[in-house]
């Protein structure tokens, strides 16, 4: 295949667009169907039901349990490390910040359900700590947790207003990601970021481009493995 007329390049040329309505606040309601689409290419196909590709369906369907657990020599993170980070990065921005609401992880009891030691996003985990989490995790129900976190994003985006989009967290809803420990305090840079981003901003980073990001990352160690 041309890879200038995959799905991933054609994924990209799209996010540009996203990035250019966003930004400029122009056009509202074709911001919010590009976002819609945008974000059901990366999760898996029966999230939204609504994409023919689905990057999450493409690298994880044929996946062996040393793919998803290994780590590369001289590497820092598993393929479960990378879906683990951004399923709780959404959880947490899209739920903690954006809508002001409870995580998905919280509210469905997921720790137990997904058999993981940790709550936080991963950010500043030692080696050892990503491979004691990569062994833990259970791949069905990470991936079932994906498509809750993914479902609630588009009952909350779908019903955002034009007005909404400038908004930035409030010092409130910052301080629950610190209460709620989702994010390590090493990793305070994190939420340094997000008490910056509007609205607008924080649909791209993180449940659009930083899940591209990471699903590339995790390509790449799929094939290394």
């Amino acid at each position: 295949m041309d890879m200038n007329d995959s799905p991933h390049s054609h994924w990209n040329t799209a996010q540009r667009e996203l990035r250019r309505l966003l930004e400029s606040g122009q056009n509202h309601a074709r911001a919010m169907t590009l976002f819609l689409k945008q974000h059901a290419q990366l999760h898996a196909a029966d999230m939204a039901g609504t994409e023919s590709w689905s990057y999450e369906d493409e690298l994880l369907g044929d996946i062996s349990e040393a793919q998803f657990r290994g780590i590369l020599p001289k590497g820092e993170h598993s393929v479960a490390w990378a879906l683990w980070h951004i399923a709780r990065i959404e959880d947490v921005a899209m739920n903690l910040l954006v809508a002001d609401s409870e995580q998905v992880f919280s509210a469905g009891g997921w720790q137990e359900k997904l058999n993981s030691p940790i709550v936080h996003t991963g950010n500043e985990m030692s080696l050892a700590e990503i491979g004691a989490l990569s062994t833990a995790l259970d791949l069905g129900a990470l991936r079932d947790y994906r498509k809750a976190v993914g479902q609630r994003t588009r009952q909350m985006a779908a019903n955002l207003k034009a007005e909404q989009m400038s908004a930035r967290p409030s010092a409130a809803q910052l301080q629950r990601v610190w209460d709620e420990k989702a994010v390590l305090p090493e990793a305070y840079y994190v939420v340094d970021y997000w008490s910056k981003r509007k609205v607008a901003t924080l649909l791209l980073m993180p449940p659009t481009r930083h899940m591209f990001v990471h699903l590339n990352e995790a390509a790449e160690l799929k094939r290394g493995l």
